[in-house]
């Protein structure tokens, strides 16, 4: 009798598996930016624009108007004593109407009041117009920017030689610079550009200001002379035509640009040669 063979079981291997846990992610906190357009909180000074400065001026605390470009219409403005905001629209209950005067051409308004001072300094259809805030820190500035320029016009006052500061003072004094010495021209001009150091530094880089300097000169040498209608320059000696004057330009101007084309180049040199 056969034996039944026996067939060995193969074990299959366990294979184990790994559960992944998700770990819940974590939101970094959210930093709120800063406000950068906050309103400073402080003492303000408004004044009446022009020379007269009355006793008493009031300006407009009622039916005035705002446009607001966030919302795209114009909101309805009041000063009154028991709100918290200046526009109608925002106010609740009862509005005490309350008048904004100037004193003396002034107006001080405290810290504490800040509804009228956001209505004066940001809203008010007058600001700029009648009045003005005081702003030391802008009026600083301006007054670092005018003595920035005016030390940079006496810095290049000094620099300037005889002939150039003729040239710019012919502009500020006329004919009587030819006759004033090397040192009262130096002096005229650290003054002028102390006193008005804007037009002397534009005058300073003008190349045309040396050049009129020179066809003023040449006439008052008598080596040119110009027509009585002032239409043309012509030579002295021989009333020869050099060039006409076009209309409405200034005639020792229209003389300045002749001098930079080929033939006022040549005309030039021969006058130079002639004040040599």
């Amino acid at each position: 009798m056969a034996k039944k063979k026996q067939t060995a079981k193969v074990e299959e291997p366990i294979v184990e598996e790994t559960v992944v846990v998700e770990q819940p992610k974590v939101e970094a906190p959210k930093i709120k930016a800063k406000p950068t357009n906050t309103w400073e909180i402080k003492d303000r000074l408004y004044y009446l624009k022009g020379r007269q400065k009355p006793v008493s001026r009031s300006i407009r605390s009622a039916n005035i108007y705002y446009f607001d470009e966030s919302l795209g219409y114009e909101r309805e403005l009041k000063h009154t004593e028991n709100q918290r905001t200046c526009f109608v629209d925002e106010m609740k209950g009862d509005q005490r109407l309350s008048h904004i005067i100037f004193r003396s051409g002034s107006l001080f308004v405290p810290k504490e009041k800040t509804v009228l001072q956001k209505l004066l300094s940001l809203y008010h259809p007058d600001k700029d117009k009648i009045y003005y805030e005081h702003k030391p820190e802008i009026i600083a500035e301006n007054q670092i920017d005018q003595l920035e320029m005016q030390a940079d016009a006496i810095i290049l006052a000094r620099q300037t030689d005889v002939d150039m500061a003729e040239a710019i003072m012919r502009v500020e004094l006329g004919s009587k610079v030819s006759s004033m010495s090397s040192k009262e021209l130096k002096r005229d001009l650290l003054l002028f550009a102390r006193n008005n150091p804007a037009l002397f530094l534009e005058l300073a880089k003008d190349d045309n200001v040396q050049l009129r300097n020179f066809g003023i000169k040449a006439v008052e040498e008598g080596i040119l002379k110009m027509s009585r209608d002032q239409r043309y320059f012509m030579w002295s000696s021989t009333n020869r035509k050099l060039m006409t004057v076009p209309f409405d330009e200034h005639p020792y101007t229209a003389l300045a640009h002749w001098f930079k084309t080929d033939e006022g180049m040549e005309v030039y040199t021969q006058i130079e040669k002639r004040f040599n």
